[in-house]
């Protein structure tokens, strides 16, 4: 499958695994699975192409596993704008992470602090390289900032760490981030 193909095939699972199942009569299961055919059947795509999509997204955004019923199922990492239950637990984070967002949010940022929006959580990366990549998903110039998860933990604030390593928290705080130097 080529790039551009692969890129529209993620876009297209992510609307349905994350935000819109509904839209391709999809339903989730409570953790968020949904079995394998459904999916192909729904986005008429082979396996061949979800197997690629899951293995040559950089940011393992799908996890592909056999139930306890031994059927292939899929399901987004995190990300969801519908209700599901993905297991997490209660993780200690690093001291610091990171977010990287556009630089004309910034105003809103430092007033409000991070908020998870239509998302459960906010994510946050656990270096600058992945937090600016992720930002730059964004129209406009890239600033990433810095959170003192370690001050937050202290604090009381929850976090979590998804199967793909993404670090997740409800929100965080304006006294908690500062603008990262490059």
């Amino acid at each position: 499958m080529e790039h551009r193909e692969l890129v529209r095939v993620s876009r297209t699972m992510a609307l349905a695994l994350r935000h819109r199942p509904d839209r391709f009569g999809l339903t989730l299961d409570r953790a968020g699975w949904v079995p394998v055919a459904d999916l192909l059947a729904a986005l008429r795509i082979g396996r061949s192409d979800l197997d690629a999509v899951v293995a040559g997204n950089d940011k393992q955004r799908f996890a592909v596993e056999a139930g306890p019923d031994g059927i292939d199922r899929v399901r987004a990492n995190q990300g969801h704008s519908v209700p599901v239950d993905l297991g997490l637990t209660p993780a200690v984070p690093p001291d610091r992470l990171f977010h990287g967002t556009a630089e004309d949010v910034l105003p809103a940022i430092r007033t409000q602090g991070l908020r998870r929006g239509r998302r459960h959580h906010v994510h946050l990366s656990a270096d600058v390289p992945t937090a600016r990549r992720v930002g730059a998903r964004r129209s406009g110039a890239v600033v990433v900032l810095e959170v003192d998860a370690a001050a937050m933990a202290d604090n009381g604030y929850a976090f979590y760490r998804s199967a793909n390593g993404v670090w997740l928290t409800d929100t965080v705080p304006p006294a908690y981030l500062t603008v990262s130097t490059p």
